[in-house]
């Protein structure tokens, strides 16, 4: 269970925010605080509740702090987040994006991703490379490579959709894009004659081929699933 207690450290205190990180090392609880947010690990609700309890009295006689409760919750860990982060579920415990996260990020891709912003494929990743480089730098200590994985899909999948979109004028343009790079003639005109749109299109067999995972390698794409390796 994590008791989470999020305060504001007020310029007029006469005490160091650090108070509150003495007090619960005397206390022996493990616990993380950036700023004015706080969790603290416990092994039970009950124990839970009885340490939010303990440490907003504190805080009140102590350091004249008040706990915002509405932001503050006992909880299991999978069910919060702290600075982006998050815990699995299960037994042994592993470092997560925190849902949100995830979301923000795909938020991100998609604008850079955007099918008609006109601009050139090498730029597009480019653009994705600076944001993930320091997208990753932040979140590297997560301890769920299939996330990262999955992502990695998607992306490539965005930006197959987006050089699906430029080739969307005709039927030619779409064969010879694909023809192209690779794929055979056949194929390359039975997908070009296909009447799906670009997101569909970027998940057929011969945009695939046309553009595997090494296409976009080569390209300089960093796989957020390499990251670091």
């Amino acid at each position: 269970m994590a008791a989470f207690v999020r305060n504001g450290w007020p310029e007029s205190s006469e005490y160091a925010p650090d108070e509150l990180d003495k007090e619960l090392e005397r206390r022996g609880h493990k616990f993380c605080r950036y700023a004015d947010d706080a969790n603290i690990y416990v092994k039970s609700e009950r124990a839970g509740r009885r340490v939010m309890d303990s440490v907003e009295r504190f805080l009140a006689e102590r350091l004249k702090l008040k706990i915002n409760r509405e932001k503050s919750a006992v909880s299991e860990p999978p069910k919060r987040s702290f600075l982006g982060f998050s815990f699995t579920s299960g037994e042994f415990r592993k470092i997560r994006f925190a849902p949100k996260s995830v979301k923000n990020f795909k938020r991100k891709v998609k604008q850079i991703t955007g099918r008609s912003r006109g601009i050139t494929l090498e730029r597009m990743i480019q653009e994705l490379n600076g944001y993930t480089r320091g997208w990753m730098g932040y979140f590297r200590i997560a301890e769920t490579p299939t996330v990262l994985s999955d992502l990695d899909c998607w992306i490539r999948r965005r930006l197959r959709s987006a050089v699906a979109k430029q080739w969307f004028q005709s039927c030619k343009a779409r064969f010879r894009g694909l023809n192209g790079l690779g794929v055979d003639p056949k194929q390359a005109a039975i997908t070009a004659v296909s009447r799906r749109g670009p997101w569909a299109m970027s998940n057929m067999k011969a945009f695939k081929l046309a553009m595997p995972n090494k296409f976009f390698a080569d390209r300089g794409l960093l796989a957020l699933s390499g990251y670091g390796s």
